[in-house]
């Protein structure tokens, strides 16, 4: 088997996320009463199958930035995944610090960002590039920034907890 290099793992993990998703309930995308905008689908991930960008339903976030939902569901292991892939305009405002109850991967795409996170000695900043990870563990106070002067898309894999 070849080795897949991180950009590779980078373009690839919508379909290697998705595997097990059961497709019926993948296709019909449902409304987020809430908001009033399309969300991904959710449900047992069962089935595998793939997803299409055109497929993705899209946010615009008030700083300019989008995010695409590409699933969200329970794998036959019993944790709850959800991915998302999302791009910060350059020079954006970031969300404020905040704490998960999940643990989450962020894989970066394009871009240059800004991993900000509290550590034992306060806060921690880190940078990465294409093809670059970031771990985030579960209740851990964060934020990511555009750090490059393009924009930054980046896939982020919830696992666990409260992943949405």
């Amino acid at each position: 088997m070849k080795n897949m290099s991180r950009r590779e793992l980078c373009v690839s993990l919508p379909v290697l996320a998705a595997m097990g998703a059961d497709a019926p309930q993948a296709l019909a995308l449902q409304k987020n009463s809430a908001a009033g905008t399309p969300s991904a689908a959710s449900g047992s991930l069962a089935a595998s199958r793939a997803f299409g960008f055109d497929q993705m339903p899209v946010r615009t976030m008030a700083n300019g930035g989008e995010s695409r939902d590409i699933v969200h569901g329970t794998l036959a292991t019993g944790e709850t995944v959800s991915l998302h892939q999302s791009m910060q305009m350059a020079e954006s405002e970031p969300n404020p610090l905040h704490a998960i109850e999940h643990s989450e991967f962020i894989l970066v795409r394009e871009g240059e960002l800004e991993f900000q996170h509290v550590g034992a000695n306060g806060i921690v900043s880190e940078h990465v590039g294409p093809g670059g990870v970031f771990y985030v563990a579960y209740g851990t106070k964060h934020t990511v920034k555009n750090a490059g002067g393009i924009p930054a898309s980046y896939f982020v894999v919830a696992i666990g907890g409260d992943a949405r």
